[in-house]
């Protein structure tokens, strides 16, 4: 046996915070030498923080970094243990996103990155340029770097690292990804333990496909592989989900939690380097491995595995583990309440404030920061990190010398989440505000109940006074338009009122230190995609955490929190018909708003939809053409045709809409957030080609364009 103790880990960094990340990622290097680690890899671009986005055009952001550097190298706690960062180094006026490789004060190498994430929410071509493979080249240390490692020059570029016992070659995440990964190559040329530093998001559904690629990295022709993760919100949109793993050909030894509030996770295992020989014996291997051009090798000058010669033991290979999944379900419930919380703990405002619709939308808002105060509440039962205990009371308003501890998630909910229900007497049945009221109190909220009749009725006066036409709703005698906009001043007079309270609300209840609370928005991504809400309404908010959350997935989240969280209740959410309660009820009728009704589709035909546009990448015609296939059983071609030219009517119609709306948690692949991740036009025009395109496919189909499919068992007359 030859045995190495090796570490990895995920750490919650943020963009430009040098000291934090300074101070977290010595951290790091320290658990892992307890652990008995003679190698630790971190997260990509960990020094400054991945998203720094433009803020990477700065001289500054380089600087800073190389002075973070130099101070963690100086750290005496960082001798004698071989590890790396990552932060963005400028070579022959050039940006790279690199890797150091560092050992007792001195650089052995600077690896820049090969393949740079440049699609979906990333755009690193932006910034960096990627490096050409195998190209190895001199780069001169800037000169207070040089005083710490006595060194002139380090090699920079696509090399590999040798120590007295094994050879160590790295790849930064997207290199995971691609068709012909480096560590390929490098296993074929001798490299026996491959570090990969990464900046990956959370996505629902998305840690499996990661898994895969990392197990079938070694699992080919074997090899140790340590993925390391940024964790926790760092200043926009994305979620990094942790789960740092280290890999043995092909099975999980170790793996971090994909969510958590701990600002450092490291994970350790101790692998055999004997087995990646063993695994790697194969004639086809050594064939290929023949043929390989080779990496050049930089020596460490040290061991990874113990310099005694006597059998220890108490030392043994780290035994497979299972990998840890979570349901989607608890996805939803984990992934926006940890960044929730650090949203809120780093933004300092005093806490959250929702308008309560007594929807589902807004139900599965709040329930995710009933999920956050669940979270807060255990990592103080459990007393393993002591900055969310004085996080939470500087959020709470609490004295410096403050010995208060919450006995509960709700006595936590009670001091930093607010809600409201903002209704109209004749447009809000009993039903929804109970609901609202309800679900505050079985989360501990802090609840307002009032009508805003007064203040709709003041502007709706203001304008008849003014213009001398007073609009009325449809049901008594208005036209569609003044009808929409009664519905849209209530709901834009919302807005105005919730910040309105989110801002005086801390001083109302005697807070005395300053801070507001954050405006939660709760519209889910298939009403954003089918622009089904009002513009500066109360969506709009400072930051949604559903934004990317389809209604079918939130539906299943409240299910299953009303059970995990024994909240019954919460089944009254999933079986409510979903209304924006924007007009009266009643009538001769008996009507009653109906979302679906008003969209003139279904949630789940959205969630669709949005799949074959945004994921497919479909346009109106071959989205037409794919849906015959899949509703071919259910609908005729031209009453699919129907469909789908409604939904890009009125998506081209809406999508001026996505350039306004709440910064969102991002969860879905068909998220249509006009920010970075779906970059599209917001003025279309009429998609008339692809629709006469379509109108002559089904006027050559004949009969069969407007025939209904039989339904199983019937049979024609």
């Amino acid at each position: 046996m030859h045995l190495i103790t090796v570490s990895t880990c995920a750490l919650n960094q943020w963009s430009l915070d040098f000291t934090g990340n300074r101070s977290r990622i010595i951290t790091s290097i320290v658990q892992a030498k307890a652990a008995g680690a003679s190698l630790r890899t971190g997260p990509e671009l960990e020094i400054p923080g991945y998203g720094c986005a433009d803020h990477f055009l700065e001289g500054d952001t380089e600087l800073f970094s190389w002075e973070s550097l130099a101070e963690i190298m100086k750290d005496d706690r960082t001798s004698d243990i071989l590890w790396d960062v990552g932060l963005p180094i400028a070579h022959r006026n050039v940006r790279y996103n690199c890797r150091v490789h560092v050992y007792n004060k001195k650089i052995l190498l600077i690896r820049p990155k090969l393949s740079l994430a440049n699609d979906g929410n990333y755009r690193e071509m932006r910034w960096f340029t990627p490096w050409t493979t195998r190209k190895v080249e001199e780069y001169f240390l800037p000169r207070s770097i040089a005083k710490i490692t006595g060194q002139i020059k380090v090699p920079f570029g696509d090399a590999v690292i040798s120590t007295n016992d094994t050879c160590i070659g790295a790849e930064t995440c997207e290199e995971l990804f691609t068709p012909r990964g480096p560590h390929i190559e490098m296993g074929l040329d001798g490299v026996e333990i491959f570090l990969n530093g990464s900046a990956s998001h959370h996505e629902l559904r998305k840690l499996n496909t990661r898994i895969e690629l990392i197990r079938e990295a070694t699992l080919k022709s074997g090899g140790i592989y340590l993925y390391a993760n940024q964790q926790g919100a760092d200043g926009d949109r994305l979620y990094y989900d942790g789960s740092a793993t280290i890999f043995v050909n092909g099975a999980i030894v170790a793996q971090s939690s994909q969510f958590s509030l701990n600002e450092v996770e490291v994970v350790t295992a101790t692998v055999d380097l004997e087995e990646v020989r063993s695994f790697r014996s194969s004639k086809a291997r050594a064939m290929q491995a023949r043929e390989t051009v080779g990496y050049q090798r930089f020596p460490a000058g040290m061991s990874l595995s113990s310099d005694i010669d006597e059998f220890d033991p108490t030392l043994a290979p780290s035994k497979e583990i299972k990998v840890r999944y979570h349901l989607p379900e608890e996805e939803i419930a984990l992934g926006p309440a940890c960044y929730l919380w650090d949203y809120l703990r780093r933004s300092k405002q005093a806490g959250y404030f929702i308008p309560l619709s007594g929807g589902i939308d807004s139900c599965a808002t709040s329930v995710i920061v009933y999920s956050m105060c669940r979270l807060v509440h255990e990592a103080i039962e459990k007393g393993e990190n002591p900055l969310v205990l004085a996080d939470l009371r500087r959020i709470a308003g609490e004295e410096e010398d403050s010995t208060w501890s919450p006995s509960s998630p709700q006595e936590i909910a009670g001091r930093i989440f607010h809600t409201a229900f903002m209704g109209m007497e004749k447009n809000s049945s009993v039903d929804t505000r109970k609901r609202a009221r309800d679900l505050s109190a079985a989360i501990g909220g802090y609840h307002l109940n009032f009508d805003i009749d007064t203040v709709v009725s003041a502007v709706t006066n203001l304008f008849s006074a003014v213009t001398k036409f007073t609009p009325r709703y449809k049901m008594h005698g208005g036209t569609n338009v003044s009808n929409l906009a009664l519905q849209n001043i209530q709901a834009r007079l919302r807005m105005v009122m919730s910040y309105m309270f989110a801002q005086l609300l801390p001083t109302v209840r005697g807070r005395t230190k300053p801070g507001s609370l954050l405006v939660l928005g709760s519209a889910n991504v298939d009403e954003s995609l089918r622009g089904y809400f009002t513009k500066y309404d109360c969506s709009s908010a400072d930051i949604n955490p559903i934004g990317a959350i389809s209604k079918t997935d939130l539906k299943k989240f409240i299910t299953w929190a009303g059970k995990t969280f024994d909240m019954p209740l919460l089944e009254t959410f999933v079986t409510a018909t979903p209304t924006a309660e924007l007009e009266p009820i009643g009538g001769a009728d008996g009507y009653i708003q109906s979302d679906e009704a008003d969209m003139g589709m279904s949630y789940n035909e959205l969630s669709v939809y949005g799949r074959l546009r945004k994921v497919d990448k479909l346009g109106v015609y071959s989205m037409w053409s794919k849906l015959v296939h899949e509703w071919g059983n259910l609908l005729s071609p031209q009453e699919i045709y129907e469909k789908v030219r409604w939904f890009h009517w009125c998506y081209a119609i809406n999508r001026h809409k996505m350039t306004t709306i709440t910064p969102s948690y991002h969860a879905e692949q068909y998220s249509p957030d006009d920010n970075r991740y779906d970059l599209r036009p917001f003025l279309y025009p009429p998609f008339e080609y692809a629709y006469t395109k379509i109108e002559k496919t089904l006027k050559a189909m004949g009969a069969a364009a407007t025939k209904k499919p039989e339904v199983k068992g019937q049979k024609e007359d």
